[in-house]
């Protein structure tokens, strides 16, 4: 009698740990998706403001996360087919797939965090010499729409202030035809509207963009770690579950 009531007890022990397997890969699906749209939003919302950046690591992390989220939908569906076959190779797979990304995302937000450590001198030392030197040159024409758009979206003009232009290539070069900032610095941009550098007419009070752009790429990277670490933890849950129900299935067929 009491055997019949351990194997009893072992069977709901295993129907229960296998709702609890299709619950996670619900969930490990929608954080996957979190994963994938974090990863694509960070590369096309702004991508244009990855040629200002001195090194590859922000950009990087966005495609770590984009290939951990595509992985996270194939894995879900093996997560289903370990736990409706109850196959231990199944599951051995299974459980892998979850170690592996569990990984892919730990690099993820090793990079992040290791960015965002030096992003400040990163974006202090190469803004300005970026955008004096190489604004509007030959070959330049990603930076220098980067530019433009940088200043227009944070309503910032120079790297710390308007005062910047004076010193660059483009201002000093009969290519401004004498304007003063270009003309993405203005509030309403018209041609050669960079002719007069009043508040009025450019933002100079609103400051420099170097402050405004470290705080956008700050933000982005707070929201790729949490994201992160929100899915790695779902991941440790699935990864104990499997191992749970591992251990419940005694014979596997094949």
């Amino acid at each position: 009698m009491s055997t019949a009531f351990k194997d009893d007890q072992g069977d709901w022990l295993t129907v229960c740990l296998k709702y609890l397997l299709f619950v996670f890969n619900f969930l490990f699906w929608v954080g996957g998706a979190a994963v994938l749209g974090v990863g694509v939003w960070t590369l096309v919302e702004k991508s244009d403001y990855l040629s200002l950046l001195a090194s590859s690591t922000f950009a990087v992390s966005a495609y770590i996360l984009i290939l951990a989220g595509s992985l996270v939908v194939v894995t879900g569906f093996v997560g289903c087919c370990a736990v409706i076959r109850e196959q231990k190779s199944c599951l051995s797979t299974y459980f892998s797939c979850l170690l592996v990304i569990f990984l892919i995302e730990l690099v993820a937000g090793v990079l992040a965090y290791v960015y965002y450590q030096r992003l400040s001198d990163e974006l202090k030392q190469h803004l300005n010499q970026t955008m004096s030197e190489n604004y509007a040159q030959p070959g330049a024409e990603a930076i220098t729409l980067a530019v433009d758009r940088l200043q227009q979206d944070f309503k910032c003009c120079g790297s710390n202030n308007s005062g910047d232009w004076l010193q660059s290539v483009y201002i000093e070069s009969p290519q401004s035809q004498d304007r003063l900032v270009p003309d993405s610095c203005c509030k309403t941009i018209t041609p050669l509207c960079g002719l007069r550098d009043h508040p009025s007419n450019i933002y100079k009070v609103e400051g420099g963009c170097i402050t405004k752009l470290e705080q956008f790429l700050a933000d982005h990277l707070l929201v790729i770690g949490a994201v992160g670490i929100g899915v790695a933890c779902l991941q440790i849950c699935g990864m104990v579950f499997t191992c749970c129900l591992y251990r419940r299935i005694k014979i596997d067929p094949y």
